[in-house]
């Protein structure tokens, strides 16, 4: 059971440990403790590896995980996947049509109209059936990142990105792959110029509708980015094994160096991440308030620590943070804290 008492404690003795320690890039290792307490909603909800989350239009929320799709309607958890498939889940979309699909590890990815499901494979089109990332662009079209590339969506048939190395670019012939492909598309953004940016365990790219150009700074190619963002604000984020970084204006600014999973930006435009921790080197989960986020230089975040890696982040329509983790969700709201 979570004990508030032992968890303010550790995190006071981290402060203490950051305040004493030296100083990061922005001059101050200054962590603050969230209001926040922990709670685990529900125990017929998901206790496997949660990879995406987010709300519906009627204010309920979806979660992909290892062992089926989930909906949390305020009091308790479905799974809406039990009887159809025993596929891993990585991703969860509702389209601007009120459609939901699903990606999965292996078995394509399964269209659901609230009453029936149909799954799109290979067979019909899809590059690989690993689906690892769904996106609605503005046109309505649906991208899938999967294992070898990206396939979108119109309506009625696919039109598939093929990643060839460093490379990436369209293929017409046809070609789908049955086994898995190096270097699957992790995420999928369109900006507000109309460009798609594709972060891959590779390289990542930026599409501008004719070719594909590879995201880079300083010469340095981004490679295995996991989280893409563009914020109210009109800055792009990025996160992955070099960190969370940001560019604005034609610039790249660091904001850590450590390996960063998530990125989300809530109902304030304040910025959490789930990332490693840059002092002990285990994980964090950090906020930015969003007045700082302007900065030059990176400002310092409030930090707290966990022992758990988080792969997606989502504020629920009470203005509760949720957070996918290995072993479930877990909630936070503005009641109780240290």
């Amino acid at each position: 059971m979570f004990n508030i008492k032992i968890f303010c404690t550790l995190l006071l003795s981290l402060i203490a440990y950051h305040q004493g320690h030296g100083q990061n890039q922005s001059g101050n290792l200054s962590s603050y403790i969230f209001p926040f307490t922990a709670l685990q909603p529900d125990t017929q909800g998901p206790n496997t590896i949660v990879r995406g989350m987010i709300n519906d239009r009627k204010g309920h929320i979806w979660i992909a995980t290892f062992r089926g799709v989930f909906r949390y309607d305020g009091k308790s958890f479905t799974n809406m996947t039990e009887g159809v498939s025993s596929a891993r889940f990585f991703s969860v979309l509702q389209d601007r049509n009120g459609n939901f699909w699903f990606g999965s590890i292996g078995s394509g990815v399964y269209f659901y109209d609230g009453k029936t499901f149909r799954k799109f494979t290979i067979k019909d089109g899809l590059l690989n059936n690993e689906v690892t990332s769904i996106y609605e662009d503005k046109a309505g079209n649906i991208w899938f990142g999967v294992s070898g590339g990206v396939s979108r969506y119109d309506g009625t048939s696919f039109r598939n990105f093929i990643i060839n190395g460093d490379a990436m670019n369209e293929d017409r012939s046809g070609k789908t792959f049955a086994n898995r492909q190096r270097y699957e598309v992790n995420a999928i953004m369109e900006d507000r110029a109309g460009r798609f940016w594709l972060a891959t365990r590779g390289n990542t790219f930026v599409y501008d509708g004719k070719a594909f150009t590879v995201v880079s700074q300083s010469g340095k190619p981004f490679k295995n980015v996991r989280s893409l963002l563009q914020d109210s604000g009109g800055r792009i984020w990025l996160g992955g094994n070099d960190g969370l970084w940001r560019y604005q204006d034609g610039t790249w600014t660091s904001f850590t160096t450590t390996f960063t999973c998530a990125i989300y930006e809530d109902q304030s435009g304040n910025l959490w991440t789930g990332s490693g921790n840059d002092f002990t080197r285990q994980w964090a989960l950090s906020r930015y308030d969003k007045r700082l986020l302007t900065r030059r230089r990176a400002p310092t975040p409030k930090i707290m620590a966990t022992d758990k890696i988080v792969f997606s982040i989502l504020q629920a329509p009470d203005g509760s943070i949720w957070f996918g983790t290995f072993n479930g969700v877990q909630q936070f709201n503005k009641r109780g804290g240290c």
